[in-house]
């Protein structure tokens, strides 16, 4: 099979079992006196079923299931003005317009599409991630996060959420919370951002990056000294930017650092 092609995903989720709650060391149920009057400690454990649903633009390249290869896979995060329900508008930028045009593109591509007036969800995308490898010929040390703008931010909360399942990340005019960002410190990240950028100011990937840095990480950082908040045309265009992915498989190694 080749070429790009629309998926549904539709997965369950479980969580913790019961509900618990204790005070004093003894167990609160309904029909109990209530604890007094103040500031107790409790604990919750409930169970849950969660449905994670959303579709997807799927790219497969030339050459894809004929010789029994695992390949790497690129998940692209859109922006905050393709969100919706038309998934034509995923393909205005990034590798999910390039593939259009390069049938040979070295990546198995995934490009979800964020509901209108919604974020990216990390859990939606580790359940994204799940299926697709699950059903397709995909290295799981060569997966790799890029986005845009809202994209951008979701790739940096998706790599902190889960820092031992990538290779490599690229986040674009995006940002975050600094304080995540020595679970990153073993990840190689290059980020990039425009400095006249009036939406996203580069101050949001510059604190990130500063702070992977004094945790011992290397990140690399391109400010692109004309550029607003448009970065990513001119990074999604250099092949530098998939040379320098592919070159990176997954290693371990996250953790909070002091």
């Amino acid at each position: 099979m080749r070429g790009r092609g629309v998926r549904r995903l539709r997965v369950r989720h479980l969580a913790v079992a019961g509900l618990v709650l204790v005070s004093g060391g003894c167990a609160s149920a309904g029909r109990h006196a209530p604890p007094p009057a103040g500031q107790h400690p409790q604990e919750l454990a409930r169970r849950t079923a969660e449905e994670a649903r959303g579709r997807y633009l799927l790219f497969l390249p030339e050459g894809y299931g004929e010789d029994g290869r695992r390949w790497p896979l690129l998940l692209f995060l859109h922006g905050a003005g393709e969100r919706g329900d038309d998934l034509e508008r995923v393909k205005v930028h990034g590798p999910p317009r390039i593939v259009q045009s390069r049938p040979d593109f070295p990546f198995v591509v995934v490009s979800p599409q964020a509901p209108e007036d919604r974020i990216w969800s990390t859990r939606f995308l580790d359940a994204l991630l799940n299926e697709v490898v699950e059903r397709h010929a995909v290295d799981p040390d060569r997966i790799y996060v890029t986005g845009l703008s809202m994209g951008g931010y979701g790739t940096w909360d998706l790599a902190m959420e889960f820092p031992d399942r990538f290779a490599a990340i690229a986040p674009v005019s995006g940002g975050g919370v600094p304080s995540g960002a020595c679970a990153l410190r073993h990840l190689p990240v290059w980020a990039f951002h425009g400095a006249k950028d009036e939406i996203v100011p580069v101050e949001r990937t510059g604190t990130i990056v500063e702070r992977l840095r004094q945790c011992g990480g290397e990140p690399r950082f391109t400010v692109y000294p004309d550029a607003g908040h448009d970065a990513w045309t001119r990074t999604y265009e250099d092949p530098a930017l998939y040379e320098w992915l592919l070159g990176h498989r997954r290693r371990t190694g996250a953790g909070a650092a002091p």
